[in-house]
């Protein structure tokens, strides 16, 4: 009781924090993400049992199991364990997008202080290079709100994680260097063409009305937003700040799940019992919602959906580069 009432004061009293300008010049803006307020709880739904949607949404969805019931193997004494197989949009993980080196957007503070800017490498804002080009630091945040509200009790269908920042690019000597990075994204080679990349144009208008998934097959490409390589925070394609920021936040699930730092599940009978790494991000399975420096929580969007639909509004320059978004994960699990 006592941790859930401390989450609850720092949500609440937690003020915006507008910080210092670092020393590339960009300014360090943003707000602790109130649960209540700056997520839309709509957007975990649907919720279904097996196949059939016990509570619809207007948002597509992914393949569920067939069968509602799984026998999923345990350890001895138990050896089998039957529970319902449900389906639903988690609201998993928070992520920072920013130029300014160590702001944490989403969090409301600077963490610049005493810290090297040359941690990980460059830290500058090429404000030297091309107008449509731009480099973002970014930031990774284990957030289980749903286990933190009680919203479900099964252990195995949420995450029990502590709140976490479990990753930023600013140590990361990858993170700002294209050729460094190829060690992890080698098939870019075969993508860096016009051909390859025109194939990214179906997908583009597809994802553009925020009624269909993305396509996993085509998984060189974040539709809109542009190009999945390289997994830096280089973009040569920024045709507005917030097409940029959602493109890098994207990209970072992309190279986390190249790393093995996370793991999905699969919407398939005897498969949901599991988790297991996905090298190549499944796109499909992701939604995301802007929750700073000006949350949206009226709606969410799927993967690669152009901005366009949403971003008026949203970007002011006197917050300068700093955005925060909200990743919501489909889940599919065992309720026991």
């Amino acid at each position: 009781m006592k941790i859930h009432l401390l989450i609850v004061f720092f949500v609440v009293a937690i003020p915006s924090l507008t910080a210092k300008a670092d020393v590339t010049g960009a300014a360090c803006t943003g707000h602790f993400v109130n649960p209540m307020t700056d997520i839309c709880w709509s957007c975990i739904f649907p919720m279904t049992i097996g196949s059939v949607p016990i509570i619809s949404s207007y948002l597509p969805d992914t393949p569920n199991p067939i069968s509602p019931i799984s026998f999923c193997p345990k350890p001895p004494p138990i050896f089998m364990q039957i529970g319902l197989n449900i389906g639903y949009w988690e609201p998993d993980t928070l992520v920072d997008v920013t130029r300014a080196p160590y702001c944490m957007v989403n969090m409301g503070m600077n963490l610049d202080d005493g810290l090297s800017p040359n941690i990980g490498g460059r830290v500058s804002s090429r404000e030297g290079d091309a107008s449509d080009a731009a480099f973002y630091h970014a930031h990774w945040y284990k957030y289980p709100v749903i286990y933190w509200l009680q919203i479900m009790e099964s252990a195995a269908c949420m995450a029990t994680d502590n709140f976490d920042v479990a990753y930023i690019t600013e140590i990361d000597p990858l993170w700002d260097d294209d050729e460094l990075a190829f060690v992890l994204n080698p098939e870019a080679i075969l993508f860096g063409n016009p051909i390859a990349q025109m194939a990214c144009i179906l997908e583009a208008m597809t994802t553009s009305a925020n009624t269909a998934l993305a396509f996993d097959p085509l998984f060189w490409c974040l539709g809109s937003q542009g190009s999945a390589y390289p997994l830096t925070g280089t973009t040569n394609y920024r045709h507005t700040p917030i097409q940029a920021g959602t493109l890098i936040m994207e990209r970072l699930n992309f190279k986390l799940h190249r790393q093995g730092l996370v793991w999905e599940s699969r919407g398939a009978d005897f498969a949901i019992c599991y988790q297991w790494p996905e090298p190549i991000l499944p796109k499909s399975r992701y939604r995301y919602q802007m929750t700073n420096v000006i949350p949206d929580a009226l709606w969410a969007h799927p993967y690669t959906t152009t901005t366009v639909i949403w971003e008026s509004g949203h970007d002011n320059t006197v917050t300068g580069d700093n955005f925060g978004y909200i990743n919501f994960k489909k889940r599919n699990c065992v309720f026991l």
